[in-house]
C-alpha cells in the first residue's frame, strides 16, 4: 500500500530475474563468503537499469576483510559500488568522522518497519521527512530502495541502492533486491552459526587447557605450604625427642609462627576453591539479575572493611540495568572485585572506589551490561597485569592476605553465564575491573 505520493507502491508481485535466481541459489548453498555474497549482490543490482550506487551497512556483523570497508565510529561498517561514471557518492569521507555519515531518520524507520522501502522521488517526502531529503540532496540522491538486514528482530545492518534520477523503480529490479536481500540474511545467519561453533571448540580446547594449568598450580601451592609444615614439625619432634624443654620451648617460638603462615595458606586456598566450588555447582538456574540489588548486597558486605581501610564506596548503577545470569555467580564476581579494590588500596589517606554499569554490544553484536569496579589505588604495571588473572598470582603487599584465586575464579564464573571479566590499570593512578554478562532483554523491556 503506497503510504504517500513519494512511496512507490510494493503490492504486485513480479517474477524475479534469471540471474538473481541463480545467484541466490549460489549464495545460499553457504560456497561464497558473506563478503563474496554482498559484492555479487551489489554487482548484480549495478548491472540492472536506474541504479547508480549500491551501499551496505553492517551493523552487528563484522565483515571477513575490512579494507574496502569504512569504519564508522564504534557503529558499523559501510561499503559503496558505483556505476562507472556516476556521480552519486552517500558515504562520507574518510576523514570526516561518523557525524557527516547519512542518518535519514524518517525513511530509516519505515525500511526497518517494512523490511523495504523505494522513494521515487525526495522532494515529494512529507514534512516530517525533512531531514531525509535534505541529507539525500546533499549527495545528489533523487531516489532510492532501500531495505534492511533484519532476522528474528536483530539488524544485521541494510542494502540500498540510489539514483540520480526521479521516477518509478522497474519491478524486477524491486523483485531482485528483495530476494536477494533474504539470501545474503540466511547467508549471514549461517556465518554467524559457523563462527559460534568454532567460538565454543576453541573455547572447549582453551577450558581443557586451563583447568591442566589450573590444577597444576594448585598442586604447587598446595605442596608449598605443606612441605613447609611437615618439615619444620619434624624438626620439633626431633627437638622435643632429643633436646631440652628449654630447646623445645625456643623451637616452637620460632618455628611455630612459619608452621602457622603456611597453615593459614593452605586455609586461604582451600576456602577459594570450596567457595568456588559451591558457586559453580549450584542448582540455581540464569535469571534476571537487577545489578543494582546485587551491588546494593556487595556494597553492604564490604561496608566496615572499606571503612577501616578509608575507602569510600561510590556506587552509580542505573537501577533498570538487569543482566540474564546466576545471581550468585555475578554477587561472587562482584564480591572479588570490590574486595580487591579496597583490600589493595594502600594510600595513606585512603580513596575511593566507584562502581558503575553500562549498556553495550559485544564482539558478536549481542547487547551485554558491563559492570565496572573503579579506584584511583595504587594500581599495577603493564607486566603485572599480563599475568593478573592467572591462578595464585598476587601482587600484593606480603601482610595482605589471600590466596590469589579470586580474578581466575571470578573469569571462570562469568565465562559460564557467557561473560567476561576483564581489567585495566597505570601504576600509580588506579584500575579498573569489570564483569561483562549478557543483557536481559526482558528485564530492559520492562
Amino acid at each position: 500500500m503506497t503510504e504517500h505520493p513519494s512511496i512507490q507502491d510494493l503490492s504486485t508481485w513480479t517474477p524475479v530475474s534469471a540471474a538473481a535466481a541463480t545467484l541466490a541459489d549460489a549464495i545460499l548453498d553457504g560456497g561464497t563468503s558473506v563478503d563474496e555474497a554482498i559484492s555479487l549482490t551489489a554487482g548484480h543490482l549495478l548491472s540492472g537499469p536506474k541504479v547508480e550506487v549500491v551501499v551496505v551497512a553492517l551493523t552487528s556483523f563484522t565483515p571477513e576483510d575490512t579494507t574496502h570497508w569504512v569504519r564508522l565510529g564504534g557503529r558499523a561498517y559501510l561499503r559503496e559500488w558505483t556505476r562507472p561514471g556516476s556521480e552519486v557518492n552517500l558515504l562520507p569521507p574518510p576523514d570526516a568522522g561518523p557525524d557527516a555519515a547519512l542518518t535519514m531518520p524518517w525513511l530509516s524507520a519505515h525500511a526497518r518497519r517494512d523490511g523495504l522501502m523505494v522513494v521515487t522521488d525526495r522532494d515529494l517526502l512529507p514534512e516530517e521527512a525533512a531531514q531525509d531529503r535534505l541529507e539525500l540532496t546533499r549527495v545528489d540522491v533523487r531516489s532510492l530502495a532501500a531495505t534492511t538486514l533484519l532476522s528474528r528482530g536483530e539488524m544485521f545492518g541494510s542494502i540500498s541502492a540510489a539514483t540520480s534520477e526521479v521516477g518509478r523503480w522497474p519491478e524486477e529490479v524491486i523483485a531482485d533486491l528483495r530476494l536477494l536481500n533474504s539470501a545474503v540474511i540466511a547467508r549471514i545467519n549461517l556465518e554467524r552459526s559457523r563462527r559460534a561453533l568454532a567460538e565454543a571448540i576453541e573455547a572447549g580446547a582453551e577450558a581443557q587447557l586451563a583447568y591442566q594449568q589450573f590444577f597444576g598450580s594448585v598442586g604447587h601451592e598446595l605442596r608449598t605450604p605443606l612441605a613447609a609444615v611437615l618439615g619444620y614439625t619434624e624438626v620439633l619432634l626431633d627437638d622435643a625427642e632429643h633436646g631440652t624443654p628449654e630447646v623445645v620451648a625456643k623451637g616452637m617460638l620460632r618455628d611455630g609462627p612459619v608452621i602457622v603462615r603456611a597453615c593459614e595458606q593452605l586455609l586461604s586456598v582451600v576456602d577459594s576453591l570450596l567457595g568456588a566450588g559451591r558457586t559453580l555447582s549450584e542448582d540455581d538456574q540464569r535469571q534476571h539479575v537487577s545489578i543494582a540489588d546485587a551491588v546494593a548486597d556487595v556494597v553492604h558486605w564490604h561496608r566496615t572493611p572499606a571503612r577501616t581501610a578509608h575507602v569510600e564506596i561510590l556506587n552509580e548503577v542505573d537501577p533498570a540495568v538487569t543482566v540474564w545470569a546466576h545471581a550468585s555467580g555475578v554477587r561472587q564476581v562482584l564480591t572479588n572485585l570490590l574486595g580487591n579494590a579496597v583490600t589493595h588500596h594502600r594510600h595513606p589517606g585512603g580513596g575511593t572506589v566507584h562502581l558503575s554499569a553500562q549498556r553495550l554490544l559485544g564482539e558478536s553484536g549481542r547487547p551485554m551490561v558491563r559492570i565496572i569496579v573503579r579506584d584511583d589505588g595504587p594500581g599495577l604495571a603493564p607486566e603485572q597485569m599480563e599475568h593478573v588473572f592467572e591462578p595464585f598470582v598476587r601482587f600484593a603487599e606480603r601482610d595482605t592476605k589471600g590466596s590469589g584465586l579470586g580474578l581466575s575464579i571470578s573469569r571462570t564464573i562469568a565465562e559460564r553465564d557467557g561473560g567476561a571479566v576483564r581489567g585495566e590499570s597505570r601504576l600509580g593512578s588506579g584500575s579498573s575491573f569489570w564483569l561483562e554478562l549478557p543483557a536481559d532483554a526482558a528485564g530492559d523491556r520492562a
